[in-house]
C-alpha cells in the first residue's frame, strides 16, 4: 500500500466518481482505477459498489476512509515538519476566515505576507465564524480570523483587531429621519440579517436583550448568507440591519444608507489557532503580522 494509492482512494470516496477524481489528481482514470483495483485484490476487500455508472463505498471501504484520511494528515504533517526546516523559500500556509474579515480586513495582510515571502503558498477559505472555527479544530485551517469570540477548548483565540457594528436603514425608510430606536419601534420594522452562526447575527442577538427584546421578537423578511447581500437589500428598502461598519461605510458616505444612533456591543476579530498543532515558521511568520495589525 503506498501514499499515492491512499491519496487516489480518498479522492474517488470523496466524489464518487473515478473520472471527476483522476480530472482533480490529474491523472488519467485508467490510472485511478488501477490504484483502486490493486488495493481491492492486494487486501481482497471490495472498497466501492458499482452502480450504474455511479460508485459508492462499501461497508468496508467507509471503515477505510477514516483510517486513510488520517494516515494522509499525518504524512501532511511529516512533510510539512520537513519543508518547515528548509525556512521560508517553500511551504504553504491555509487560512479560513469569516465574511467581513476575509472580504475587507484581511487582504492587505496577505498582500504583505506574499510580498515578504513569495515562495510561501497561501490559501484562503470564507465562511462564518462558526464554520471557521470548525476548519482550525479539524486542522483543514492553520490559521482561522473571526468575528467574535469562540469557546472551544483545543482552540487558541487571540484579539487582533477591533470593529465598529452600526445600525442601519435605507434614506426612505421610517427610521432615516431620527436618532435612535425605541423597542417597539425595533419590533415593528421588518429585518435584513446573516445566518444562525455569523459573527454579524451574534452582535445583534447580543444587542436585543438590552431593549428587552429577542431574537424571537424580530420581524425577519430576509436571512442573506453574505454582508454584500444584506448590504444592498437593505439600500433597496427590504428593512434594517446590524453589520460591520467597514461593509457599508462607502454606501454611509454616498447617503444611500443611514446610520441609525444605537448601543450596539463592541466586538474584536479574533485569531484562531489549534493548540495542539505543530507550529510552522509560516505560521510564525503570519502571526507576527497580525501582532503588528494591532500594535
Amino acid at each position: 500500500m503506498t501514499l499515492e494509492q491512499l491519496r487516489i482512494f480518498v479522492a474517488v470516496a470523496e466524489r464518487e466518481h473515478m473520472t471527476r477524481a483522476a480530472a482533480d489528481l490529474h491523472l488519467t482514470q485508467s490510472a485511478t482505477s488501477a490504484a483502486i483495483a490493486a488495493l481491492e485484490a492486494r487486501y481482497d476487500t471490495k472498497l466501492f459498489d458499482r452502480i450504474g455508472r455511479r460508485i459508492e463505498l462499501t461497508a468496508a471501504g467507509r471503515l477505510f476512509l477514516d483510517e486513510a484520511r488520517a494516515v494522509l494528515a499525518r504524512a501532511a504533517a511529516a512533510e510539512a515538519l520537513l519543508t518547515d526546516l528548509s525556512g521560508l523559500k517553500r511551504g504553504a500556509l491555509s487560512l479560513a476566515a469569516s465574511q467581513t474579515v476575509a472580504n475587507y480586513w484581511l487582504p492587505p495582510l496577505l498582500h504583505e505576507f506574499q510580498s515578504r515571502y513569495p515562495g510561501v503558498a497561501l490559501s484562503l477559505r470564507i465562511g462564518n465564524s462558526q464554520q471557521v472555527a470548525g476548519w482550525v479544530r479539524e486542522a483543514s485551517a492553520d490559521i482561522g480570523v473571526i468575528e467574535g469570540s469562540i469557546d472551544d477548548p483545543l482552540l487558541h483565540s487571540s484579539i487582533v483587531a477591533d470593529d465598529d457594528l452600526v445600525l442601519c436603514v435605507a434614506p426612505h425608510h421610517p427610521w432615516a429621519t431620527i436618532r435612535s430606536v425605541t423597542a417597539e419601534m425595533v419590533k415593528a420594522t421588518p429585518w435584513v440579517v446573516r445566518e444562525a452562526g455569523s459573527g454579524t447575527r451574534a452582535v445583534l442577538d447580543e444587542w436585543l436583550p438590552s431593549l428587552g427584546l429577542t431574537a424571537a421578537d424580530l420581524t425577519i423578511a430576509l436571512t442573506l448568507p453574505s454582508n454584500e447581500s444584506v448590504r444592498s437589500a437593505v439600500a433597496a428598502g427590504a428593512g434594517a440591519t446590524v453589520i460591520s461598519r467597514v461593509v457599508v461605510e462607502a454606501r454611509l458616505r454616498a447617503g444611500s444608507l443611514i446610520a441609525i444612533e444605537a448601543a450596539l456591543p463592541k466586538r474584536h476579530f479574533y485569531a484562531l489557532r489549534h493548540k495542539e498543532r505543530h507550529v510552522t515558521r509560516a505560521r510564525q511568520a503570519f502571526d507576527k503580522l497580525l501582532d503588528v495589525s494591532l500594535g
